[in-house]
C-alpha cells in the first residue's frame, strides 16, 4: 500500500493534533496557576484538580501521541526533508523540547493531584511562557525553511 497518496491527508492530522496538544500546553499552566494560588480554597482547588487532571489525560496526551506518530509518519514518506537545510534539525530539536516539557507537565499534575507540588504561581506564569517560545521557533522554522 503506497502511504505517499495520503501525505497531505497525514499533515493535516499533524497539524490539526498540534493545534489540540498546544492548546493544552497553553492551558494547563494557567491551571496550575490557580491551583498553585488558591491552596487554602478545598472546593475550588478539588475542580482545578479535575480540570488539570482530564486536560492532561484526555486532551493532551492523546494530542501529543498524535502529534508524534503523524510527524514520524511524515518524516518517513519524505525523509529527504533532512536533506533540506539545519531548519529541520533545529525544528526537531525544539519539538524534543516540547516533549520534555509536556513530560514535566505530568509530573507537575501528578504531584498536584497528590497536593505534593509547593510551587508558587510566579513561577507557573513564567513556566508557562516556555511553550509559547519553543511554537514560535518551531513554526519560524517550518515556515521559513533556512
Amino acid at each position: 500500500m503506497d502511504l505517499s497518496a495520503y501525505y497531505q491527508w497525514f499533515k493535516a492530522l499533524h497539524i490539526i493534533s498540534i493545534i489540540a496538544w498546544m492548546a493544552g500546553l497553553f492551558y494547563l499552566p494557567r491551571l496550575f496557576v490557580y491551583h498553585s494560588e488558591h491552596r487554602g480554597v478545598v472546593d475550588f482547588v478539588q475542580i482545578v484538580k479535575l480540570q488539570e487532571y482530564r486536560l492532561f489525560a484526555y486532551i493532551m496526551r492523546p494530542a501529543m501521541l498524535a502529534s508524534i506518530f503523524s510527524g514520524l509518519l511524515l518524516l518517513w514518506l519524505n525523509p529527504a526533508i533532512f536533506k533540506s537545510g539545519m531548519w529541520i534539525h533545529i525544528k526537531l530539536t525544539l519539538v524534543v523540547f516540547l516533549l520534555v516539557y509536556h513530560i514535566v507537565c505530568g509530573i507537575i499534575v501528578s504531584k498536584m493531584q497528590k497536593d505534593a507540588c509547593t510551587l508558587s504561581g510566579r513561577f507557573f506564569r513564567v513556566f508557562n511562557e516556555i511553550p509559547t517560545l519553543l511554537a514560535i521557533g518551531i513554526v519560524l522554522c517550518a515556515v521559513l525553511k533556512f
